[in-house]
């Protein structure tokens, strides 16, 4: 097992990893984690794109380690607890991952910053982009190393270093240098292929396809009532709330609290109905299981496919931008809540487009509406004044009325 004893080593270890995401065509960040020793537990890259297709939306580095760690621990790993833990990343972490490590109780040491997704994007520390109950939080988790020297990477430290691991607390000039730049040679052109997909006027129902072809096969595989429940687009009824129960009560069994997410399509077809898994792993939401099982879906029929066959598969099995996601509980200000609205960020990564405003729907409030709307417009630039994050309520009130029972709001 690898072992680093200063923040320079364990930099170091990220920026390597952040070059290989790069030669992969991905984002170009990477990171580790560590003991309260210094032992290296696990490194690894970004991971949204392979072979040139969307991936995971949500395979960034710091939500990967995180699952890494519980997927270990329930396979009895002898493992420190969360509060003994570090990550270590090349990049400021953004909203989904931020809200991942709050959520699970790790430790943080960030390099290279990043003004349009990052937490911290307006290097003040003062964490005004989260939720006001999680700023503390936060601030007593994340450390900014100093960078010594005089270029434009230079920095003084702040925020709060992990207890005794490093003697070492400050960061080479050339790798935060390193970090930096493997980020910026990435960032444009992986948004542009997140975002790239069928235009709307190309798009096809699924629903005409015959029940045995491949693509309706391998969509209920994966979820068997899959193309069973059709609403006009945009506007889910009370047609769609036996599935959601369905999963809600499955989520509940699960360790969640409750919640599922739907996937429509554009022409308002069930896709998919999802429960969390929060006994597999702390951030397994509903909304995290949903985006991360379509985007592999679509992967998984495309990667070994024609060009002709891509399209196809993009025409009837389109990018969640022209469907509509639809949860059973909207957001809170609670940091699972904030880590959903980041990666419904990451899953879009580009602005909703003008035909869609009720993209993201919630059927049960968790905090009221001005409360919502208030978290999301004090978010890193990308998911405030790119992508325009707004969730709305369903208009369905008989809808609302079919999930009221399934918890207290």
């Amino acid at each position: 097992m690898r072992k680093t004893i200063d923040v320079q080593a364990a930099v170091a270890i990220a920026a390597n990893e952040a070059v290989a995401a790069k030669t992969q065509g991905t984002f170009g960040v990477g990171g580790l984690l560590l003991d309260s020793q210094g032992n290296v537990l696990k490194s690894l890259q970004n991971n949204v794109v392979r072979d040139g297709l969307v991936f995971d939306p949500t395979a960034h580095g710091e939500r990967q380690l995180i699952d890494w760690y519980f997927a270990e621990r329930a396979k009895g790993a002898a493992l420190p607890p969360p509060e003994e833990v570090t990550v270590v990343t090349s990049l400021d972490p953004c909203a989904m991952c931020t809200g991942a490590i709050l959520s699970a109780g790790f430790n943080v040491v960030v390099a290279a910053m990043d003004p349009n997704a990052g937490i911290n994007y307006d290097a003040n520390g003062s964490f005004s982009a989260l939720p006001e109950p999680l700023r503390a939080r936060a601030a007593s988790s994340f450390y900014y190393p100093a960078v010594l020297g005089a270029s434009a990477y230079a920095r003084e430290g702040w925020g709060s270093p992990p207890r005794g691991l490093f003697i070492g607390k400050t960061i080479a000039e050339g790798t935060q240098a390193l970090c930096s730049l493997a980020f910026e040679a990435t960032e444009e052109k992986v948004q542009a292929l997140c975002c790239s997909d069928v235009a709307q006027d190309q798009l096809r129902d699924p629903a005409r396809l015959a029940p045995m072809h491949p693509l309706v096969r391998k969509l209920r595989s994966l979820y068997p009532e899959a193309l069973t429940y059709r609403c006009k687009p945009q506007f889910p009824d009370a047609g769609l709330a036996p599935f959601m129960l369905a999963a809600v009560a499955k989520d509940r069994e699960q360790g969640g609290e409750g919640d599922a997410v739907t996937l429509l399509d554009a022409f308002g077809n069930l896709l998919l109905c999802v429960p969390g898994r929060r006994t597999q792993s702390a951030i397994c939401t509903a909304f995290m299981e949903c985006t991360r099982q379509y985007a592999q879906l679509r992967y998984m029929l495309m990667r070994d496919a024609s060009a002709h066959e891509q399209l196809e598969i993009g025409q009837y099995l389109a990018h969640p931008r022209d469907g509509t996601f639809v949860f059973a509980r909207g957001p809170g200000k609670d940091a699972q809540g904030f880590m959903d609205l980041g990666a419904y960020g990451s899953t879009m990564e580009g602005p909703l487009p003008e035909h869609n405003p009720r993209q993201f729907q919630y059927v049960r409030a968790t905090v009221p509406q001005d409360e919502l709307d208030a978290v999301c417009a004090a978010m890193p630039p990308l998911y405030r004044d790119v992508i325009r994050i707004r969730p709305v309520r369903v208009e369905s009130q008989a809808l609302i009325d079919a999930l009221a029972g399934t918890h207290g709001g």
